[in-house]
């Protein structure tokens, strides 16, 4: 099944991380990350993904900062950005998406299959 679709992945958290790249290498998506807002929007800009998870709360640059750069560059945006963060106020999930944010996940209710195939339909 190797659909080698890219994913790139912004995560400080590494253990996330590791978890995620595993989860979406296993089912053929070719992944790269980054620790933070500031080389994830180096990373974009320059491999242009099929999707974006993304962090909010990170050094250097946070998710939001990120999700507005995305939304104001016309090739970045049609890019479908999904939102892996602890933030689950009803506040940060509506900034997020009106930013541009196609679905939001909270991190600690996350379930790896079910975003997987979310991130399949969508990519």
């Amino acid at each position: 099944m190797a659909n080698s679709k890219k994913i790139v992945i912004v995560e400080d958290d590494a253990i996330l991380l590791k978890a995620l790249n595993l989860e979406l290498l296993s089912n053929g998506f070719e992944v790269l990350s980054a620790i933070n807002g500031e080389s994830g929007l180096v990373l974009i800009k320059k491999e242009k993904p099929d999707m974006i998870l993304l962090d909010l709360i990170m050094p250097k640059m946070g998710g939001f900062e990120v999700l507005e750069v995305l939304k104001n560059d016309k090739q970045l945006s049609k890019i479908p950005v999904i939102v892996l963060s602890n933030l689950s106020q009803k506040a940060d999930i509506e900034k997020a998406k009106n930013l541009g944010a196609v679905d939001f996940y909270e991190k600690a209710r996350t379930d790896l299959n079910k975003l997987v195939e979310k991130i399949k339909k969508l990519c």
